[in-house]
C-alpha cells in the first residue's frame, strides 16, 4: 500500500489545487488553457502562480522525500516531439486537455468532458496497442 502513497498524495494535491482555482477564481485548472493565456499575457499573475506551481512539484517532491523523483523516459526525442505537438492540436481541438476534462470536467458531470475523456483513454490504448506492434 504504501508504494502507492506519492500517487496518492499527488492525486489529492492536483484535485485541491483544482477545486480551489475553481472555487476561488472561477477558472478550471486546465494547464494548456493556463498556458495558452500566460502566452497572451492574460490574467498573468494567477496564470504564472499556477505554471510555477506545476514546474516547481520535482522541488517539493524531493523536499519531502530526500530524492528526486524516478522518471524513465524510453522514447527518443523525434517520437516525444510529435506525441507533444499531437498533445497540443488534441487539447485544442478538443476544447482542453486531460486536467480539463479530466479533474474538474467529469466531477461536474460534463457530457462534452466525458466525450473528451473517452477518447483521449481509447487513443492512449490505440498508441500503445500500436507502438507495441512495431517494438522488436
Amino acid at each position: 500500500m504504501t508504494v502507492y502513497l506519492t500517487s496518492l498524495l499527488g492525486g489529492m494535491m492536483i484535485g485541491l489545487a483544482a477545486a480551489l482555482l475553481l472555487l476561488l477564481n472561477g477558472r478550471i485548472a486546465g494547464v494548456s488553457g493556463i498556458v495558452g493565456r500566460l502566452a497572451l499575457g492574460i490574467d498573468r499573475a494567477t496564470n504564472l502562480a499556477f505554471v510555477l506551481g506545476l514546474v516547481s512539484g520535482p522541488l517539493f517532491y524531493r523536499a519531502a522525500f530526500s530524492a528526486w523523483p524516478l522518471v524513465s523516459i524510453t522514447a527518443g526525442w523525434p517520437l516525444l516531439m510529435l506525441a507533444g505537438l499531437l498533445v497540443g492540436f488534441g487539447s485544442r481541438m478538443g476544447s482542453g486537455c486531460t486536467s480539463g476534462h479530466g479533474v474538474l470536467g467529469l466531477a461536474r458531470l460534463s457530457v462534452r468532458s466525458m466525450a473528451a475523456v473517452a477518447t483521449f483513454l481509447a487513443t492512449g490504448v490505440l498508441a500503445v496497442a500500436l507502438l507495441e506492434s512495431f517494438t522488436p
